[in-house]
């Protein structure tokens, strides 16, 4: 079971690199005003999402105590981040404070994951 979980905790963070490379890429777009949605972002924020329900419910069913208020506040972060990229993904622009949001939510979602214990 270990392995499996550990198999996921890989994935989801290749989620989560790819959903803030996605951001870093745009970053130099955003001075020139050409920023965009790329879909490694939607894609991470997918993998994200899927990965940790299934870390979620492998953690259950060992039964391991699970923080639900750290889930939680993660889960939410990872929807508002969702909802943002799924709406603006075919925009051939998007406002710069929408990037800044999904690169400042993800970043808080990362540093919720490491220093919350």
């Amino acid at each position: 079971m270990n392995v499996l979980i550990h198999l996921f905790v890989g994935l989801h963070i290749i989620g989560i690199a790819a959903l803030l490379g996605g951001f870093l890429t745009q970053m130099k777009a955003m001075r020139s005003g050409e920023v965009r949605m790329v879909p490694a972002m939607l894609h991470g924020a997918l993998t994200m999402l899927a990965t940790g329900i299934v870390l979620v419910g492998l953690s259950q069913a060992q039964h391991e105590q699970i923080n639900t208020i750290k889930i939680g506040i993660k889960l939410a972060l990872l929807v508002v981040i969702l909802g943002l990229v799924y709406v603006k993904r075919d925009e051939e622009r998007v406002e710069k404070a929408a990037l800044a949001t999904v690169g400042a939510l993800t970043a808080t979602n990362i540093f919720i994951a490491v220093l919350w214990t």
